[in-house]
């Protein structure tokens, strides 16, 4: 249908549809002519906006235009009578119009609702209908709303809009120009996202009139119906105390309203004027009383007592509603099932352990623990003690107290609890301490928590079974898991083993669906998008992970584990990306972070992290306690190799930063001693043994390339492009320097060759290739490489032995050949194919690489 749109005078557009703009059109062709039309609609659908425009096309043709309404005194007949809502005209005056139909010149249109139809209406309508016209409006189409949104400058994009302004107010013509009108008076411009925006008050309040004139028991019923429940009639029946018939009036006068759709719902601006704008008392008697006849019957109740808590009545909600209210919640709100469950234990429900389980899964751990604590200490009723005491072990996982909970989820002794109590017990480095679940009915939950149990055992012996157990538990509890507190999910797991072992892109996916499917509910969403940054981060995508990384740090403070994740990626990206000062300013909150976690095996990832950025800053000291300890739980576990190379592989460029030697050696030895039991622990060994070498001078281009290569193919894809590069500054044969290079580039993700899709230029144009190289002097590129280490030009004149007046000139220089605009720009072609090395000098410290 196409609309047409008229725009009067510093007003809001106005938009008609076919059939109204060709009555319009008839006016215009011949004012003189006779006309008869009916325009039928509910309220706010637009019939009096349709007869002022038919009342100003007949002005403008210089006729005589007499509204007709219940003051008219008489009816002019040589004048065009428009007569709107006609269906609250008395039955005299629409037995005179009636009479007029048919008469030499009458030009009558008649607009009433479709209810009430006295029979005088309907004879009128029947006589107009014969002869004449009949127009009946509808609500907008999407097409029509986006017609009007684009009449309406202020808000700039009509294309966002249309979804959300036809979702709120279902198409009703009044409504849309009620929320539009709104919307262009916000101060701010709409948001560019859709997803946020919001319905604004002026919107709502805008119905008061009208919910002020319905008839008690109209209002009743929309109040009903605002509660988002479905309400077969004989319900309603007994809700409203009336009989079928009289629901059927009720409803039939709310759709002539505008207010009811003839699907017999409200849209969702009516529903929230109806529910803000009722009488409060009114409102809560109402939803009260539903509440009580949907528990008798059965039916759903977490809409209604949602409605209710939003409007502040829960206290008067029955303690069964609200623990079954609490249930439909738990999965999808356990926040809101938390305090479902606080009502019903406040009238006496035995809720107080599953309220303390539902505060846990939303994140509220202060709540959990203060409640759960109490349950454990009360003798009354040992299953509650049972279930409190696994509310509170998982709550102290979170917090970094692993050990603690192994013996809490002992005591509770539920075949998931002694699971969790086996993986915790491998965790704090105590394998013989790791006891079988008891037997127990096999739900997914106690099937899942068994392989996890399983997957950990595994882990020290066989990484790959490992991993494919964990993503099986992980698929286990995809149904439910978002409803079940856990201490750690499986696929978290899984990702530690995908990250340590080289298989990053089953971690990626198995993290992917555990989000999609809210396994672990809230309490655990922000834990999957951390080790989604980490994977990022080794693969030497930071921004993405600092984007990843920013979107997990929303929702307020974090929990002990999650903030020793976090600020070991903002130390892993600022160092990857050579911000010193970022590093530096990250490194106080990664000390903090590491104080409030106990060590255990599912934290040594951050803690190698730490190690470098440590031995980087000069700091290393203040870590050695915990290295100290991390290294002891790995003896005592046998040093399996999945989770001992990567903390030695972290250990080795410590060493490097601080210049020891011989504890370089040490971690190469250790790494070459674990090097058969994975792919990936060959990879490491190999790149550690090509690092050292490199440092003392000795590049072998061959064994560089594979060594880079092996890191890459196991997902360390910066650490592969790192080496590479740092052996392309060291060796003295131009033509293997270029090959190596040219590697690093190929290996940070930049093909040579390959085009830029942004802007369409080739790698060559805007990269720091073996041409641009060729441009630099020997000590200019020692000047880049300094720089991008972070120090000074006067620190870079100390280290080279001239001055900084010197070096400032050797950037110019650069700059001028590398054809960069800016310093900004210099620094980012230099970076991509120049490595940081930490800011200590090549090599210093290793002595030349013996025989």
């Amino acid at each position: 249908m196409t609309a047409a749109i008229l725009r009067p005078p510093r007003e809001l557009p106005v938009v008609l549809d076919g059939p109204s703009r060709a009555l319009l059109d008839a006016v215009a062709a011949d004012p003189a002519a006779p006309l008869a039309a009916t325009v039928v609609g509910p309220g706010g659908h637009g019939k009096s906006t349709l007869l002022r425009e038919v009342a100003r096309a007949y002005r403008d043709a210089g006729a005589s235009v007499l509204p007709v309404g219940p003051d008219t005194i008489s009816l002019d007949q040589d004048s065009v009578l428009l007569v709107d809502d006609a269906q609250a005209l008395n039955p005299a005056r629409l037995r005179e119009l009636r009479a007029l139909v048919g008469a030499e010149g009458c030009r009558m249109v008649v607009a009433y609702r479709p209810w009430p139809r006295p029979a005088s209406l309907v004879e009128l309508s029947d006589a107009l209908g014969r002869d004449g016209r009949s127009l009946p409006l509808c609500p907008f189409t999407r097409q029509q709303t986006t017609a009007y949104l684009a009449g309406v400058p202020e808000l700039r994009q009509p294309s966002t809009l249309a979804d959300f302004v036809q979702a709120q107010t279902g198409g009703v013509p009044r409504d849309v120009d009620r929320l539009v009108r709104a919307l262009r008076e916000q101060v701010t411009a709409p948001p560019d996202d859709p997803g946020r925006l919001e319905v604004p008050e002026a919107a709502v309040l805008g119905f008061g009139p009208e919910l002020a004139d319905l008839d008690s028991g109209v209002r009743q019923l929309l109040l009903a119906l605002a509660a988002g429940v479905p309400l077969p009639a004989d319900l309603l029946g007994v809700l409203l105390d009336g009989a079928a018939d009289r629901i059927d009036e009720l409803s039939a006068t709310a759709k002539a309203a505008g207010l009811l759709g003839p699907d017999d719902r409200l849209a969702p601006l009516v529903r929230r004027a109806v529910a803000a704008l009722s009488p409060t008392a009114e409102r809560g008697e109402i939803w009260l009383r539903l509440t009580e006849l949907q528990l008798a019957r059965g039916g759903p109740l977490l809409p209604l007592v949602r409605a209710l808590h939003r409007a502040g009545v829960t206290s008067g909600c029955p303690a069964g509603a609200a623990e079954a209210a609490a249930e439909e919640a738990l999965s999808d709100d356990p926040g809101l099932a938390a305090e479902l469950l606080a009502v019903a234990a406040a009238a006496g429900r035995p809720a107080a352990g599953r309220q303390a389980r539902a505060a846990a899964l939303a994140g509220d751990l202060d709540s959990a623990l203060r409640l759960a604590d109490r349950l454990v200490a009360d003798p009354a009723d040992p299953a509650v003690r049972a279930e409190a005491a696994a509310v509170a072990a998982t709550a102290l996982v979170h917090r970094g107290h692993l050990g603690r909970a192994v013996e809490l989820y002992r005591w509770s002794g539920s075949a998931s609890s002694m699971a969790f109590a086996a993986i915790g017990a491998i965790g704090t480095g105590q394998p013989d301490a790791a006891t079988p679940p008891p037997d127990g009915p096999p739900t997914l939950l106690a099937s899942a928590t068994s392989l996890m149990a399983e997957g950990t055992r595994e882990s020290l012996t066989n990484p790959a079974n490992a991993l494919a157990t964990f993503v099986q538990a992980s698929a286990l509890l995809e149904p439910t898991g978002r409803a079940v507190l856990l201490p750690d999910s499986p696929a978290a797991l899984a990702a530690l083993v995908a990250a340590q072992s080289g298989e990053l892109d089953i971690g990626e996916r198995v993290l992917d669906r555990a989000m999609a499917h809210r396994t672990g509910g809230p309490l655990l969403a922000r834990r999957h998008r951390l080790l989604q940054a980490w994977i990022l981060m080794v693969r030497g995508r930071t921004a993405a992970a600092a984007e990843s990384l920013a979107t997990a740090a929303h929702g307020g403070p974090m929990e002990s584990r999650d903030l020793l994740f976090a600020t070991a990626l903002e130390v892993g990206i600022a160092r990857r990306e050579s911000d010193l000062p970022a590093l530096r300013r990250s490194w106080e909150r990664a000390v903090e972070a590491i104080v409030r976690h106990a060590v255990d095996l599912f934290t040594l990832l951050p803690l190698g992290e730490f190690a470098i950025a440590a031995a980087r800053l000069g700091d290393l000291e203040r870590l050695s306690p915990y290295l100290s300890e991390a290294y002891l739980l790995l003896d005592r576990l046998g040093n399996p190799a999945l989770w001992t190379v990567p903390l030695h592989w972290s250990g080795l460029h410590a060493a490097i930063l601080t210049e020891e030697s011989a504890t370089a050696d040490d971690h190469v030895a250790a790494l070459a001693r674990m090097a058969d039991q994975s792919r990936y622990a060959a990879a490491v060994s190999v790149a550690a043994h090509s690092w050292v070498e490199v440092l003392r001078g000795v590049v072998d281009q061959a064994r560089v390339e594979a060594a880079a290569q092996g890191l890459h193919g196991v997902g360390l894809g910066w650490d592969a492009a790192r080496l590479a590069g740092q052996a392309a500054i060291r060796t003295a044969d131009r033509r293997a320097m270029t090959a190596l290079l040219e590697c690093a580039r190929m290996l940070h993700g930049r093909p040579a060759g390959a085009t830029d899709a942004a802007s369409g230029r080739g790698v060559g144009a805007d990269a720091f290739g073996p041409a641009d190289v060729d441009r630099l002097s020997g000590r200019e590129q020692e000047v880049a490489e300094l720089v991008l280490a972070g120090l000074t030009y006067k620190q870079i004149g100390d280290q080279l032995f001239i001055s900084a007046k010197t070096v400032e000139h050797h950037v110019a220089r650069m700059r001028s050949r590398l054809n960069c605009a800016s310093r900004s720009e210099l620094l980012a072609r230099l970076r991509s194919i120049v490595p940081d090395r930490g800011g200590s000098a090549p090599g210093r410290g290793f002595p030349p690489a013996r025989g």
